[in-house]
């Protein structure tokens, strides 16, 4: 485990695991001990955006190399309803629900980015999974809240969702909370706490919860637009919470080198208050930590990508750096540059010193890989996924369906692929395995687009511990 551990003011150290009865691991260690290979990935596929009429679903992929299916998508769990672009998902469950006796990792929370519908899917049955309730929009439009972004379960069982904008789909987001039964318990924060929302994360053994801003969703919804972020309608603050009074008790403005801080991510050991976010946008990555001595969260950037010139473009294309994860072992930091083309993977045991170990270049603008066993690839990697004893990286290709549109067209056309690279966490490295190639362009109903990947057991970007 990493050694990057400042402590905290709120710190719990006594927190043990003598009485560990619920899901998950007891911790990050014993999850790269204890966790098996992954067998299976659920993927969120969608329909919204392209010229196929059909709803957007859930895919099942097998991952087992000894399997007959092995790279193919042996189910899918279509929607009810059409339009509900698909985005981000997370578990009822996960390792911070530790000491909850009898509850279990077992139901996919899959919420809809347009139409703010939240759908519950069952995964008792890992390869058949089904659908067993849906939580309409106008449920949660009675909180005054919509566009439902980033689920975590919540310590005690409970669900936690950030949401993009107000029922109009303007500003301010805020959270809204689901009990066990995956019925609406309210907003989990007093309203008007912040304006803009996206991402989020926790540490419960420090009482600290950090939050990122995107825009709202009326500015995003259409695609990009250079005016909107010179208009100051995309966000570039980080906000730190009081996480069990839920309330904002410091922000962090990131200023232009941080401008749409997405994904945001505390290293993995419940001790330690360091973390780190990728402003899509200026396409640097902020290192944050709590300094004792000030009694406050500090940020600064620790990992600059360089636009680079094109001659399609008018202005040098960004990396546009939209995902991130940390190794369960906290030792790297991976991310993609979708625009570029680059996947890359930074040594960060110092984490305030990341140190480049090594990077892929394929897809993208830039990519020097264009195609994998003769599929042409439309679009550069996007959201990451990454076993838990961290050998093996992958990720999908498409972003949000209307910025797909503007900056790869052809990914809607295509259709997403899903690629694997192996990883040398001893030395470092990455290897693209040009085997693996799981390809959306073949789905029954036409080329539909894949976004983020979940493990059934859990994955380095999901779990919390305590």
């Amino acid at each position: 485990m990493s050694d990057a551990n400042t402590g905290g003011s709120e710190a719990g150290s006594d927190h043990d695991h003598d009485h560990h009865t619920g899901p998950g691991y007891a911790s990050p260690q014993a999850a790269i001990e204890e966790g098996e290979r992954e067998q299976l990935a659920y993927v969120m596929s969608l329909y919204t955006g392209s010229d196929v009429d059909a709803p957007d679903f859930v895919s099942v992929v097998d991952l087992d190399p000894d399997s007959e299916t092995y790279c193919e998508i042996v189910d899918r769990i279509e929607m009810p309803n059409r339009g509900d672009e698909l985005h981000h998902f997370g578990w009822n469950a996960c390792s911070s629900s530790c000491h909850m006796d009898g509850l279990e990792r077992r139901h996919l929370i899959v919420p809809g980015q347009r139409s703010s519908r939240i759908h519950v899917i069952d995964t008792k049955d890992r390869r058949n999974p089904e659908l067993v309730e849906v939580i309409e929009p106008e449920e949660v439009f009675e909180y005054d809240l919509s566009a439902p972004h980033t689920v975590h379960c919540v310590p005690d069982g409970q669900i936690l969702i950030s949401m993009l904008g107000d029922a109009d789909g303007d500003l301010p987001g805020g959270f809204l909370e689901l009990n066990d039964d995956f019925e609406i318990e309210g907003r989990w924060e007093p309203p008007g706490e912040i304006e803009m929302n996206y991402d989020y994360w926790y540490q419960p053994r420090q009482n600290v919860m950090v939050s990122t801003e995107w825009a709202a969703p009326k500015t995003y919804y259409p695609g990009f637009d250079l005016d909107d972020v010179e208009e100051g309608k995309y966000g570039r603050r980080l906000h730190f919470w009081d996480w069990e009074n839920g309330t904002v008790e410091q922000t962090i403005d990131l200023g232009e080198e941080g401008l749409i801080p997405l994904e945001v991510r505390f290293l993995h050991t419940p001790e330690s208050t360091h973390g780190f976010v990728g402003a899509a946008l200026s396409s640097n990555m902020f290192h944050f930590w709590y300094d004792e001595g000030a009694g406050e969260y500090r940020a600064e950037k620790a990992i600059d990508f360089e636009a680079r010139d094109h001659p399609d473009w008018e202005m040098p294309v960004p990396g546009l750096t939209t995902d991130i994860l940390i190794s369960m072992d906290d030792r790297y930091l991976f991310g993609s540059n979708w625009l570029h083309g680059e996947l890359w993977m930074y040594d960060i045991s110092d984490p305030a010193n990341p140190r480049r170990a090594d990077s892929l270049s394929v897809g993208g603008t830039f990519g020097e890989v264009q195609g994998v066993q003769g599929r042409e690839l439309a679009a550069g990697p996007q959201m990451l996924q990454l076993s838990l004893d961290g050998e093996r990286l992958y990720w999908t290709t498409s972003l949000f369906s209307t910025w797909d549109e503007q900056f790869y067209p052809e990914e809607g056309e295509r259709g997403s692929v899903m690629l694997k690279a192996d990883v040398d966490p001893r030395n470092g490295t990455l290897e693209l395995d040009e085997d693996f190639l799981v390809d959306w362009g073949d789905c029954p109903a036409g080329p539909a687009r894949a976004h983020e990947i979940r493990w059934p057991d859990g994955d380095c970007t999901s779990d919390v511990w305590q």
